[in-house]
């Protein structure tokens, strides 16, 4: 088949790379503009450019791919179905009805559950074990099409977004090749999502990485997880940013100190010093920071920040 490729994050690459080193021919690749990237502001390409580009195929951007331009421009193409890959811009019933076969999405989430532009980061901040990834038909409505194929995957205790981008990324394109087989055999079978069971969750922002105390030791872990490498979960310390890259819930024993001590607040220091850590108190038992990032600093341990910076235990977490 023909195929023109809408991505634009690392996610993207490699579902990209498997189609091109399939039997399928990529007729041009999508991806959103170039953007200013740090101080220097100078513009930065899509990893998927970079990839498209290396492998000199065609590379499209458009501000807004819903423009009568950008339509005109795919339509010369002649491709027989669009494959999308965390793009990033909504289309148009327009964009829609421009390949025969229609447009089909590579979701991060097992449908209904997780729609949305974040379903990687949201399943591990809500405590999810299992997700996957969903190939659907794309239509108007936000992650809403008819579903083709699922696969399922574990998540493990201690993985990150980061960690299981990747291993989404493993699998995304060899589970979208064998959708394609079928669509092409004419064989696929398609099924409504229950939209009784649709959950949605919008793009993550800086400001939800901020950590919230009051909630459980194991909802934060769940957050600094969810949230590394970006947005980064957050903290104050005596008005200095503190990001928190791997925290874990506190030891029982410790858990039980907690009970016994009265007008112990959410946040407070319970536990700074080189030998055990920093330990903090939550909503429901207590949280160790153990890899922290002090503002303008590099991450380092808990117990490498304690031996440069004495932490009176008693202070709170989270003033500015």
């Amino acid at each position: 088949m023909k195929i023109i490729f809408l991505g634009t994050p690392e996610f993207s690459v490699s579902v990209l790379a498997d189609l091109l080193n399939s039997k399928h021919e990529i007729i041009a690749v999508v991806t959103q503009p170039d953007k200013p990237f740090g101080r220097s502001g100078k513009l930065q390409a899509s990893p998927v450019k970079v990839f498209a580009q290396k492998h000199n195929l065609k590379v499209l951007q458009f501000e807004r791919i819903k423009r009568l331009s950008a339509i005109e421009e795919l339509k010369t193409l002649n491709a027989d179905i669009m494959i999308t890959a965390a793009y990033g811009q909504m289309l148009s019933q327009a964009v829609l009805d421009i390949t025969p076969l229609g447009v089909f999405n590579v979701h991060g989430s097992l449908l209904p559950k997780y729609r949305g532009a974040a379903p990687i980061q949201w399943a591990i901040i809500n405590g999810e074990t299992i997700t996957g990834i969903t190939i659907m038909k794309t239509n108007i409505g936000m992650d809403t099409g008819d579903m083709l194929l699922k696969e399922k995957i574990r998540m493990e205790k201690d993985d990150t977004s980061g960690d299981l981008f990747k291993k989404m990324s493993k699998i995304a394109g060899t589970v979208l090749l064998k959708a394609l087989q079928k669509i092409e055999n004419k064989t696929a079978v398609f099924k409504k999502q229950d939209e009784k069971k649709a959950t949605h969750f919008p793009m993550l922002k800086k400001e939800d990485g901020l950590i919230n105390f009051s909630l459980s030791a194991s909802q934060i872990v769940n957050l600094v997880r969810g949230t590394n490498p970006w947005p980064c979960a957050y903290t104050y310390l005596q008005g200095q940013k503190l990001i928190v890259l791997k925290a874990t819930a506190g030891a029982i024993s410790l858990n039980n100190l907690l009970n016994n001590q009265e007008n112990v607040k959410n946040g407070q220091v319970l536990i700074a010093n080189v030998k055990d850590g920093l330990f903090v108190k939550t909503g429901s038992g207590a949280v160790r920071l153990n890899i922290i990032k002090p503002e303008g600093k590099k991450e380092m341990s808990d117990i490498a920040f304690l031996n440069g910076k004495k932490i009176e235990e008693g202070c709170i977490l989270g003033e500015e």
